[in-house]
């Protein structure tokens, strides 16, 4: 191997561990003594150690985002799904609204797969290093509502804020008081153009209203959800009776 090959391998080393949180002092100190031989074996040992990392990593963002059960695209069927225009289902598979700040809204009715593309889409966000958070809209409220009784409301706003993508299952099941109301849409405002989300609804937006018991605090909410929302339609057919044990 050159001697620029040797630099190259050096200065690819040094970056990886630096990534590893080495101190500068150590990595100097380090390529002061080391040969080639030495370089190849710790980029390899580098290589393993960060697989390592990222494996367990990925396991402890799945286990932190409290998903009820584990889904995936791979039995999905995308039949009578209903994509917007500017918003294709591979624009959807890759991601890249995380990264954007975009929200996407399942509309649909029930069993209709709303609930596991959202699940499959956190998956998939969990295994790409993104921080997820899953709740119903029932347990997000509980989780606002326990924290501010106990004192704890900013840190509960913090640890939601940390995310990068938070889904709210059952939007719309069960209506709303107006403290629950309150609680939402700070969650909602706060997250606005700084992380994802994922909501489930079998309501229209002009549904919504009676929701949280307050037109305007509904109206208010949807401007967020809409502004860099994408709407995707599940349709109304129930896959979960059609595969139902129970038939005749």
């Amino acid at each position: 191997m050159q001697q620029s090959d040797k630099k190259e391998l050096q200065s690819e080393v040094g970056e990886m561990m630096k990534k590893m949180f080495f101190s500068q002092p150590v990595i100097n100190r380090y390529m002061e003594k080391a040969g080639l031989k030495e370089l190849e074996n710790m980029k390899v040992l580098l290589e393993d150690e960060k697989n390592v990392r990222t494996v367990s990593r990925r396991a402890r963002f799945l286990k932190s985002a409290s998903f009820p059960t584990m889904k995936s695209f791979d039995d999905y069927d995308f039949r009578g799904i209903k994509f917007p225009k500017n918003f294709t289902k591979d624009e959807m598979l890759s991601l890249d609204f995380i990264t954007k700040k975009h929200t996407i809204v399942f509309y649909g009715g029930c069993g209709s797969g709303k609930t596991h593309a959202t699940i499959a889409l956190g998956v998939n966000a969990c295994n790409a290093d993104y921080k997820v958070k899953f709740f119903t809209l029932t347990s997000l409220v509980m989780y606002l509502k326990t924290a501010k009784n106990n004192g704890t409301l900013d840190r509960a706003y913090k640890t939601l804020m940390a995310q990068n993508l938070i889904c709210i299952d059952e939007w719309g099941y069960l209506p709303l008081d107006l403290e629950s109301g309150q609680l939402l849409f700070s969650v909602i405002s706060n997250a606005y153009e700084r992380l994802s989300l994922i909501i489930t609804t079998n309501l229209t937006f002009n549904e919504w209203g009676p929701l949280f018991t307050d037109d305007q605090l509904a109206a208010a909410i949807i401007d967020r959800i809409v502004h860099y929302g994408h709407l995707i339609n599940t349709g109304n057919k129930d896959w979960r009776l059609e595969h139902a044990l129970m038939k005749d």
